[in-house]
């Protein structure tokens, strides 16, 4: 086996070939998991470490500009437009059975409009807006920083330079009222956010139209202010995950949606090779707005990175087409937990709890993608594996979210099953996980490629 980041678990998981299981320890995998979503502050970065985990594995990168020739044996990623990413394993006999794990690399947060710089009375603050469903109040009185891409002028206008950047030190936070200046704030407040939403980031003083927004990007990452043309850059809490509870069963982070799931792929591809069949995670960019971009799961852009495959083997059209058919999908993304002072907001029968397990998402109107066979097939899975899973289905009254696991399947016609951890406070600026549940669901995407 190839030499693997440790962010995989380097000589920690076994393989029990007597039981048939993976042995692995939840307190390694859940600090695998924390240094994980420590790196992966905005889905530029998420990307960008997971091709380090990738290659570090054995894994080539792959150019969609390019022809690619690949080989029975190779494993190969290609990066979609740098917040998306595929990666795929061919082995032995690659028409003996297709599978995809998806899940993706974005998440509910702020990001910086254009012409950030607000000067008012003295204050600097940073236009943003809100990217996704957010719970806006738990953003507030937090150390922010910031991180993403910086586009500068290159030689070609249509190959400008392309910059990561992460401040990795707090630069912002938007201030609460205190309760002397609103005496209601304890019965709820509607935070506006294009008001109440903007983050303070220095003093000005006198100076109006002072641009200290593109001066921190200047100094702050070594490039010249004149060379910027443009950014795409999330605003994210510095505070860093940990485990907690009286015994360290649980995990409380930023970016569990869905970075759990997007390390549970990785875990998955590289510790659990079939020998024969191709094997492919999708990691895309855009959940939280919909999916609909060129590098989002609304895309066509997963058939056509799977026809490419198929061409450079020298399969045909007809060849995909039935192995599609015959192919399976897990769309991995967060479930919501049972909250222990509102159980009510959970189904009656239907509950997922904090180190419960893998939940199996499962809705009737198909936001959750998913069918009986689905079902029986995770749930073989899981019991072969002795692998603890839970279900979660929305109460009938209440209208849950949606996965893209539905949207994938749409385009891409092969049976889907939706799953993921259980969490709670999904979309806050910190959600909380189990324990073992990461655990559970490595090592189910384990078996899953194996």
């Amino acid at each position: 086996m190839q030499q693997q980041n440790s962010l995989v678990k380097q000589n920690i998981s076994t393989y029990d070939m007597q039981k048939g299981s993976w042995m692995m320890t939840a307190k390694i995998i859940s600090q695998d998991l924390l240094e994980f979503l420590g790196k992966s502050t905005s889905p530029y970065h998420t990307v960008a470490t997971s091709a380090d985990i990738l290659e570090s594995s054995g894994f080539m990168e792959l150019k969609a500009g390019e022809t690619w020739n690949l080989q029975v044996g190779g494993t190969y990623y290609i990066r979609i437009y740098d917040s998306s990413l595929i990666a795929f394993h061919i082995s032995g006999i690659p028409r003996a059975g297709l599978r995809i794990a998806a899940a993706h690399t974005d998440f509910p947060c702020l990001k910086i409009k254009p012409a950030a710089s607000i000067s008012m009375h003295g204050y600097g603050k940073v236009n943003v807006e809100v990217y996704g469903g957010m719970i806006r109040s738990s953003w507030l009185d937090r150390p922010l920083s910031v991180a993403g891409k910086v586009v500068l002028r290159g030689e070609n206008p249509f190959h400008p330079v392309i910059k990561l950047v992460d401040a990795r030190r707090p630069v912002m936070t938007i201030p609460n009222l205190a309760i002397h200046m609103n005496r209601q704030i304890n019965e709820g407040i509607e935070l506006n956010p294009q008001k109440d939403m903007l983050p303070l980031m220095t003093m000005t003083g006198e100076k109006k139209n002072e641009e200290f927004f593109l001066d921190f990007l200047s100094s702050e990452f070594s490039c010249e202010k004149k060379d910027i043309l443009s950014y795409e850059l999330t605003i994210y809490p510095t505070e860093t995950g940990c485990r907690m509870g009286l015994k360290n069963e649980f995990i409380s982070s930023p970016r569990l949606d869905n970075l759990t799931s997007v390390k549970a792929c990785l875990t998955g591809i590289i510790e659990g090779k079939r020998e024969d069949g191709i094997d492919v995670i999708a990691l895309f960019d855009n959940e939280e707005v919909g999916s609909s971009t060129k590098q989002g799961a609304g895309s066509f852009v997963l058939p056509h990175v799977l026809q490419r495959v198929y061409t450079a083997l020298g399969f045909t059209a007809e060849d995909y087409l039935v192995d599609i058919a015959c192919g399976f999908m897990l769309s991995l993304d967060v479930a919501h937990a049972m909250h222990p002072n509102v159980p009510e907001k959970n189904d009656i029968t239907n509950f997922p709890v904090l180190n419960g397990g893998v939940t199996l998402k499962i809705a009737a109107s198909q936001a959750y993608a998913g069918d009986a066979e689905a079902i029986a097939v995770v749930t073989a899975l899981c019991q072969d594996e002795n692998i603890p899973f839970q279900y979660f289905v929305n109460r009938s009254d209440i209208k849950g979210g949606s996965t893209l696991g539905s949207i994938l399947s749409a385009n891409l016609p092969i049976r889907t099953m939706d799953i993921g951890v259980p969490i709670l406070a999904m979309h806050s600026a910190r959600e909380t996980m189990g324990i073992k549940d990461q655990e559970a669901m490595e090592n189910l995407l384990c078996k899953f490629f194996s």
